[in-house]
């Protein structure tokens, strides 16, 4: 399993790689079912979803989203978990568990382009290049960093500040802006354009 740092604030997104046996596929779409349906009763449940590489393939991708590391922690243990995983032990196997936080978490696949269990499968999601994430920051953190420098030119004593306490304020005051209200803005509304599906 991947370890990332994680702030109780943050939301958590885990992609889980899982193996299914052949001969088993309906017992493990029913399996799947039965995860999303307890996750889903879970404080902190944002939502989750599933796809498979290709219809003939074992390897089924599960994603999840918690709202916080406390809220993923209280179903990672939780009784229900528990007991949902062994009753897949013997059909299903974990290959690949990641967790995503911190700017991962801007290019996260939403649970929307997953496909729920029962309905037509899609292709597998696509991250986005490393060159339109570049591009989605810039276009969020350029008109963000514009409107501040504009407002706080107009404070008469902004001038005679040091340069390096004007950069150290800036970054204070704009690092939540951008994750919290700016990146999630202009992701959201770039996402076709940031994860094409793979064809």
């Amino acid at each position: 399993m991947q370890h990332v740092q994680q702030t109780p604030e943050q939301p958590i997104t885990v992609a889980v790689e899982r193996r299914v046996d052949a001969h088993r596929q309906a017992e493990a779409l029913a399996w799947v079912q039965t995860g999303t349906s307890l996750a889903s009763r879970m404080p902190g449940y944002l939502g989750s979803g599933w796809v498979r590489a290709d219809a003939s393939s074992s390897l089924w991708y599960t994603l999840y989203r918690f709202a916080d590391a406390a809220s993923l922690a209280a179903w990672e243990s939780s009784a229900e978990r528990r007991w949902w995983l062994r009753t897949g032990e013997e059909f299903v196997h974990d290959a690949r568990t990641e967790r995503r936080t911190g700017i991962e978490g801007w290019f996260d696949v939403p649970t929307s382009a997953l496909v729920d269990a029962g309905e037509d499968e899609a292709a597998r999601p696509v991250a986005p290049a490393r060159w339109k994430q570049a591009v989605t920051i810039w276009l969020g953190f350029f008109p963000t960093n514009l409107v501040f420098t504009l407002l706080v030119s107009l404070l008469p004593v902004w001038g005679t500040v040091p340069i390096a306490l004007r950069v150290l304020i800036t970054t204070v005051v704009l690092t939540p802006v951008m994750t919290y209200v700016v990146l999630p803005f202009v992701t959201a509304r770039l996402r076709p354009w940031l994860e094409p599906r793979a064809r």
